[in-house]
């Protein structure tokens, strides 16, 4: 019997791979478990049917992350905070006040673990990273003044 796998099965293959198996093998352990389907021409259909729907998914997601990361190259976000009499900044900007920043001043929403930063303590212009997802990494300037 032929089976389509849906999940990886260690000793047999991957997932999406055709394979020839025992009828009871394959009736029974594999269909059985959800590991795998009967690969009729109907199952294989919509199985590259969804394959294509998340290929093309994929790409749509990576060509917003894209144009994400072009208009985050453009941008600087200033962070107005309070300072000593010596100049020094009480505490430090953190990640936190860099994704709350972003999300008010330019209305673009990121989570705060996705930066690539330390707790910026100085005044002035500082260049953060941010990973974007799928290796796409990003970068945007944030000026850092006194209250």
């Amino acid at each position: 019997m032929k089976v389509l796998l849906i999940k990886d099965v260690k000793s047999l293959g991957k997932a999406g791979e055709i394979k020839e198996v025992k009828d009871g093998y394959g009736q029974n352990f594999l269909i059985g478990k959800g590991y795998a389907k009967l690969a009729t021409t109907e199952v294989l259909r919509k199985y590259e049917a969804q394959k294509k729907k998340e290929a093309e998914n994929l790409r749509f997601e990576l060509a917003n992350l894209e144009k994400l990361k072009e208009e985050l190259s453009k941008i600087t976000i200033e962070i107005v905070k309070p300072v000593g009499a010596n100049g020094n900044l009480f505490g430090g900007v953190t990640k936190d006040e860099i994704a709350h920043a972003l999300k008010e001043q330019k209305n673009i929403e990121i989570d705060k673990k996705t930066l690539e930063c330390d707790t910026i303590k100085s005044l002035g212009y500082h260049s953060v990273s941010l990973k974007l997802g799928h290796s796409i990494h990003a970068q945007f300037n944030i000026n850092v003044k006194a209250e």
